[in-house]
């Protein structure tokens, strides 16, 4: 199904070398095998760990909301109140995302993704772009639906492509967007096209990588060495389980740790300062770029959140927040981390930040 091209970004597998890297990797698969026991242990710490932190501050939050001697200063109950809040509202789609990668890596035959993708590799990644329309998980959901893609052997910047695309793209979003906007001054239009294009063109761009595989976090990447030389001789039902130990292991801590920092960032800086610069048209849209990323709120509500701000930032400036946020803010960053390396997110986060700004100025300058 696909072309030398596609294959050599692909992550790392049984197949990539001769005959002694391969004896290699299937020795590594055999330790995998041996070590998964004594690895499973390490994972449910991580998760107990990152549960243990977020009923902590849940209870912090609840038990110092009334002013007495458990009261807390106001900095300090906007902080847990605002971090609470980006992670109750994006757990319940990290959990789905997880569930639907299971799916896809151990119960969804190989054959049946395959069959539906096109050769070329622009109408490839155009149709990855896609699968978000049927999969109406916000961006934090999709990253373990992204790690799984790679898993199961799409390359890496197809799984970028799919990564960028599917918030924006997702049914709730669209349906979200148009309840808030609907196609005043181009708004949704804007958002959808904006989303499709940013998605495609930085999976173009990450396929010219001369070594795809150092994209990858070196984490992840070891992680799809083991995972090919395995061969994957477990039960489905035991598969399942050590995949959704793992992934959520190592996507809670990045969670909590990023929705922290993302509450901290709204304490220390005044939003005020952002809403004074909405009637410039380029202030506004760096502005309402900063707040997103900022923010770090759910694509499936931001449309919600930054619909009061229509009255007094210009239309460009709010496609580059319904934009840039869903790809790029605090939360995703701390999720992408997981997957990506770090030289990955700059890049990733620069081409998003330069064609999101471009897009706000051209609707600004048209609508």
């Amino acid at each position: 199904m696909s072309s030398p091209s596609l294959d050599s970004a692909r992550a790392p597998g049984p197949h990539d070398g001769g005959g002694s890297d391969r004896a290699g990797r299937d020795h590594a698969g055999h330790d995998h095998a041996m070590a998964g026991p004594r690895r499973r242990p390490a994972h449910y710490l991580w998760l107990v760990g990152g549960v243990g932190v977020l009923v902590t501050m849940v209870a912090l939050r609840s038990l110092t909301a009334e002013a007495g001697p458990w009261g807390l200063p106001n900095p300090v109950q906007d902080l847990l109140t605002l971090s609470t809040s980006v992670v109750v509202e994006s757990l319940p789609f990290i959990v789905l995302g997880i569930a639907l990668s299971i799916l896809v890596q151990v119960w969804i035959p190989e054959a049946w993704l395959l069959r539906i993708l096109p050769r070329n590799p622009w109408g490839r990644r155009a149709v990855i772009s896609l699968f978000g329309m049927f999969l109406p998980v916000c961006e934090c959901g999709n990253v373990p639906l992204a790690r799984g893609l790679v898993r199961r052997g799409f390359t890496i910047p197809e799984s970028m492509t799919f990564l960028v695309a599917a918030p924006i793209l997702n049914p709730v979003t669209i349906i979200t967007t148009h309840q808030a906007f609907g196609f005043d001054d181009g708004i949704l239009v804007a958002r959808l096209l904006g989303g499709f294009l940013i998605a495609n063109v930085l999976g173009w761009l990450f396929s010219k990588h001369p070594d795809p595989h150092s994209l990858l976090s070196g984490r992840f990447a070891e992680q799809c060495r083991l995972d090919d030389g395995h061969g994957h001789t477990h039960s489905r039902r035991d598969q399942t389980l050590d995949l959704f130990v793992r992934e959520s292991s190592i996507l809670m801590p990045a969670l909590v740790i990023g929705s922290l920092v993302a509450g901290g960032i709204q304490v220390l800086v005044p939003r005020e300062v952002l809403v004074s610069l909405g009637s410039d048209p380029l202030l506004s849209v760096l502005a309402m770029m900063v707040l997103a990323f900022v923010i770090s709120i759910c694509a499936n509500v931001d449309s919600f959140f930054i619909l009061p701000f229509a009255s007094t930032f210009l239309p460009g400036s709010i496609v580059a927040f319904l934009v840039f946020g869903p790809i790029v803010d605090i939360k995703m960053l701390a999720l992408m981390r997981t997957t990506y390396s770090t030289r990955t997110l700059v890049q990733l986060t620069t081409i998003v930040a330069l064609m999101s700004a471009g897009l706000g100025l051209v609707v600004n300058y048209v609508a």
